[in-house]
């Protein structure tokens, strides 16, 4: 029998830590993409946010806006009565006025008339340039 030669077991080599210039590189690359990556995502997530931000704004100012029309509605429902009657009560009191002074009580005013459409203009012919002369210069 032959003898076995005995094999020698090396140890396996442990990574080194060291940092290399490719370790290095890799690792700004896979930085830039994930920088890349979030910024897009925070930037949409902004602009989402904006969104509602001026949909929510648009729907509060149409509310107002209805709001103050539903109650501009009521406070002119119960001024313009009060109004009428404080004129006729005006016009009442200052009629013996008026009537002492012997000036005529006023009548109800006629309607505005439309105005009239101006006339068509009529349109003038264009001047013609005055011919040029020509510069005589001095020799």
């Amino acid at each position: 029998m032959t003898r076995k030669k005995p094999v020698r077991k090396t140890a396996a080599r442990s990574p080194s830590l060291d940092a290399t210039p490719r370790h290095l590189w890799l690792a700004s690359l896979g930085l830039l993409v994930a920088g890349r990556r979030e910024g897009r995502h925070l930037l949409q997530q902004a602009q989402a946010k904006a969104a509602t931000a001026a949909d929510d704004a648009r729907k509060a100012v149409r509310q107002a806006e209805a709001g103050l029309r539903g109650s501009l509605g009521t406070v002119r429902q119960q001024v313009e009565p009060k109004v009428q009657s404080l004129g006729a009560e005006v016009e009442a009191r200052l009629a013996p006025i008026v009537a002492k002074l012997g000036l005529k009580p006023a009548g109800k005013r006629a309607a505005r008339k439309a105005r009239k459409a101006p006339a068509k203009a009529v349109r003038r012919m264009a001047r013609k340039p005055a011919k040029r002369v020509a510069r005589k210069t001095a020799r």
